[in-house]
């Protein structure tokens, strides 16, 4: 597939064909440069309209552009006891989602073609379940239908079941089946039970291990493989096995900037406070310097990533003023960082007894975004004053 960290409910899997233009496309895509890939993509299907594997080229970036705008790439929105279920809502323009749906019945429309003249055709059934698969995020993200979402998912593991069966030795066409039962796994017992995920029981460790297998294994969807199981990591609490990981993927991609913010919480995670901080501080030497892809980074991000690495280990003057550098210029960040800063300055207000200075901070995070997760946490704190215990 292609995708960048972490995804929402699956990974598409988009194979592709040696082509300059294409490989163009997703060397930005992979940068986190989405403007520069769609526009790539774009003119890949100018190209070869024909082409199905192009038309979910073009949507996934789409989807992943917008994803990226909200904040919805970056893996502090995973957390939660049931991170699957617990997603922001996106609201792309009316424009983009018709161009989205758009691209992905073309190239459903052309697998179809293919698969009625040759059931056997592992690249229309490869691609068809692609489409299913960037259909699913697209309806999990967005439209929060998790029935419809998970139904597309199933069907679009199916389809690359079918493709493992008929080529055992493409390793790619297993990242869609590691994630689906990493998730189905993962799901309460009822959503387990519906018919149409039926024979699927999930299994997380089993998907794991079958990422570990693309990773090491795959073509195209090597560093999918590796992207996902960071993030995957990262949810089962392993972050020493996710920072090899990361170091890989940063060594092709290096100006995906959000590599480095993530390899930093995985850092502070193992008690690696200096190369924590030196990995947010890399992010902002390269602003600095202007290198591509970094001069765009908002330096609220720095500051927001820096300060929570303070707050874990209780440098609380350092990590409240940069908290308050993010919500003083709080149209630089996405909502999602711009509430859990507020959620960030009322906790250490609380440490500190300050108590109406942490009413004050909660309160602005619900306002800002009354449905984030940390606007909900903020509210519990309204009540009761949040406490830290010493290891915490």
């Amino acid at each position: 597939m292609r995708a960048v960290l972490p995804l929402p409910l699956l990974c598409a899997g988009l194979l592709a064909a040696v082509d300059s233009r294409i490989e163009k496309g997703f060397e930005h895509f992979y940068n986190l440069e989405y403007d520069e890939s769609i526009a790539e993509f774009e003119k890949a299907v100018a190209e070869d309209a024909s082409d199905a594997d192009r038309h979910n080229h073009l949507a996934q970036a789409l989807l992943y552009r917008e994803m990226y705008r909200v904040g919805a790439l970056e893996s502090e929105l995973v957390s939660g006891t049931n991170p699957f279920l617990r997603r922001p809502k996106m609201n792309p323009a009316p424009e983009v989602e018709r161009r989205f749906f758009g691209e992905i019945q073309k190239s459903m429309d052309l697998c179809q073609i293919r698969m009625k003249k040759d059931a056997h055709d592992t690249r229309a059934l490869y691609s068809m379940g692609v489409a299913h698969g960037l259909r699913a995020n697209y309806n999990f993200l967005v439209r929060k239908a998790w029935l419809d979402s998970l139904r597309d998912a199933t069907t679009g593991r199916k389809l690359h079941n079918r493709v493992t069966e008929l080529e055992p030795f493409n390793y790619d066409s297993r990242l869609m089946q590691g994630m689906h039962d990493y998730i189905v796994g993962s799901l309460p017992t009822f959503y387990r039970m519906l018919g149409f995920v039926a024979g699927f029981r999930g299994d997380k460790s089993a998907g794991v291990k079958t990422l570990q297998l693309v990773a090491e294994k795959g073509d195209k969807n090597r560093y999918d493989a590796k992207i996902l199981l960071c993030a995957l990591y990262r949810r089962e609490n392993q972050p020493r096995l996710a920072l090899p990981l990361i170091e890989s993927v940063l060594l092709r991609y290096p100006r995906n900037y959000l590599l480095l913010f993530e390899q930093a919480q995985m850092y502070s995670l193992i008690g690696d406070k200096e190369r924590a901080i030196a990995s947010v501080q890399k992010v902002a030497e390269q602003k600095r310097r202007g290198v591509p892809g970094f001069a765009a980074v908002p330096w609220e991000k720095v500051y927001f990533h820096l300060g929570t690495i303070q707050f874990w280990y209780r440098d609380l003057d350092e990590s409240l003023d940069n908290m308050k550098r993010v919500t003083a210029a709080s149209g630089e960040v996405d909502l999602n960082t711009g509430v859990m800063a507020w959620l960030r300055q009322g906790q250490i207000h609380d440490m500190r007894g300050n108590r109406e200075l942490a009413i004050k901070a909660y309160r602005q995070a619900i306002s800002l975004a009354p449905q984030a997760d940390a606007a909900q946490e903020s509210r519990r704190y309204l009540a009761s004053p949040y406490r830290r215990g010493k290891k915490g």
